[in-house]
């Protein structure tokens, strides 16, 4: 996935770092070159310095061709110019915006733009949203850390035993909702045609979660 980040502070180079990680095209801009430092020796990505409310210099870090924009600046009102750019003008597919005041999600969202609040868990939120927006979160706790999720079972997996979806310590299938039935599932309680199960799962196993539900266990 190509991403450009709009802001380097706290989030936004924590979030670099995260995705370049994961071998992610990464490109981040901010106005203030010194910034840069917060970006590790051998960042992989790129670093664009100027205003990334600016068309130009959207376009000079890849914007036109990204897969995904972040805007996680100091300012509200830069994010949205900056989210809003990204979606109307670069037609950027996922554009998501940081909000330091709760009282603007509204005005984001109702502009289509998913917005994310408090920096102690948004990197994790933002992370979700880019790359595994297929299984939204029900609910969080503590600082995102533990998510819960919902999901339909996919066909191949009928017949298959829930537990072979649990990992220690990462995934618990803790529910499943059988012909508009809820039942707290056993160790040997077995997948049926339209299940929707509820998940367990610590927010750095939403991957292997996906990689579950994506192809048929043991290929």
């Amino acid at each position: 996935m190509r991403v450009v980040i709009a802001g380097c502070g706290r989030t936004g180079s924590f979030l670099a770092v995260r995705l370049a990680r994961e071998d992610h095209d990464v490109h981040v801009v901010d106005h203030d070159e010194a910034v840069r430092r917060r970006l590790p020796a051998g960042f992989p990505g790129s670093f664009h310095v100027g205003n990334g409310f600016s068309p130009r210099v959207l376009e000079q870090a890849g914007a036109r061709h990204s897969d995904a924009l972040v805007a996680v600046t100091s300012r509200d009102n830069t994010n949205l110019v900056i989210a809003r750019t990204a979606k109307e003008t670069f037609r950027v597919p996922i554009v998501l915006a940081g909000v330091h005041d709760p009282r603007r999600v509204g005005l984001y969202e109702g502009l289509g733009i998913p917005a994310v609040c408090d920096v102690t868990w948004s990197v994790h939120r933002i992370h979700q949203l880019l790359l595994h927006r297929d299984l939204e979160p029900d609910a969080s706790f503590g600082n995102g850390e533990t998510l819960l999720v919902r999901s339909a079972l996919p066909p191949y997996l009928t017949g298959r035993r829930l537990a072979e979806l649990e990992i220690e310590g990462e995934i618990r299938v803790i529910e499943v909702t059988r012909g508009g039935r809820s039942r707290l599932p056993l160790h040997a309680t077995t997948a049926a045609p339209d299940d929707v199960v509820t998940f367990a799962v610590a927010a750095t196993s939403l991957r292997r979660l996906r990689g579950f539900l994506d192809k048929e266990l043991g290929t």
